[in-house]
């Protein structure tokens, strides 16, 4: 019985491939249809109330395509948030799917930092410009600071994926001294979020959703800025990229 146990699991395994493949499929294409109904009324939403008017389209967007992906996202640390209005989250980054994860269960409204070169893309460009989200030219720092403590002041939370692009190889990158340095000119504190499981979802290059996962976001303790100079911005940097591997967990599936 054993023998033929073992073999009909071994036939079951490529049909169970076959079907979760197709499903990815569904769901990347599904995904594809929520951005064309969601842009449009994100977009519109963007131009008021400082882009607040947004945030509920752009979650609802975010939901969508997490349930219909199946992903299941942990969310460990809420008790570091207690007390703190603005701050900055520094993580690293392995997925889109860990910008939807933030959208959808970081309490408060989130928006992120971004190259500039996400302007180029049409309509998805637009609304991450209006809804107050920062746009980073490496040429006009100044302004990307301005920009940065007015986001703030309309009560908005940052978000800074500090390794400066997504890495799909289960490891913590080294960090930029962007997101220290934003954080010590804006005088805000710090969190660390450490973002584990989404390499397996849609690893970076990949056309189609592994469907039926988990990720984990963990937060850690946050880290003042208060009394800071730029100067400082290399140390804080070590102590934040220490803090999420401290917390991230390469075994989480």
């Amino acid at each position: 019985m054993s023998l033929e146990a073992s073999a009909a699991t071994a036939h079951a395994a490529p049909k169970f491939r076959r079907l979760r493949a197709l499903y990815g499929v569904i769901a990347t294409i599904l995904s594809v249809l929520y951005t064309v109904i969601f842009a449009f009324p994100s977009a519109l939403a963007s131009f008021f109330n400082h882009g607040h008017a947004a945030t509920p389209i752009i979650r609802a967007w975010s939901w969508c395509i997490l349930r219909t992906c199946g992903v299941r996202v942990e969310l460990e640390g809420l008790e570091n948030l207690a007390g703190l209005d603005g701050c900055v989250f520094v993580a690293n980054h392995q997925s889109l799917f860990d910008i939807l994860a933030v959208i959808c269960h970081i309490p408060g409204e989130v928006r992120f930092v971004a190259k500039k070169e996400i302007q180029k893309l049409p309509v998805l460009g637009f609304i991450l410009h209006k809804s107050e989200n920062i746009v980073i030219d490496r040429e006009a720092g100044g302004k990307a600071i301005r920009r940065a403590r007015e986001v703030a002041s309309h009560g908005y939370r940052i978000c800074v994926f500090a390794e400066g692009h997504r890495y799909s190889d289960n490891q913590v990158h080294e960090f930029s001294d962007g997101a220290a340095w934003l954080a010590i000119l804006t005088r805000l504190p710090c969190v660390p979020m450490a973002i584990s499981g989404t390499c397996t979802i849609m690893p970076r290059g990949a056309k189609f959703v592994v469907p039926g996962r988990r990720m984990k976001i963990r937060l850690g303790e946050p880290i003042p800025t208060a009394g800071l100079k730029s100067a400082d911005r290399a140390a804080l940097t070590r102590r934040l990229e220490a803090a999420v591997r401290a917390e991230f967990d390469p075994d989480f599936r």
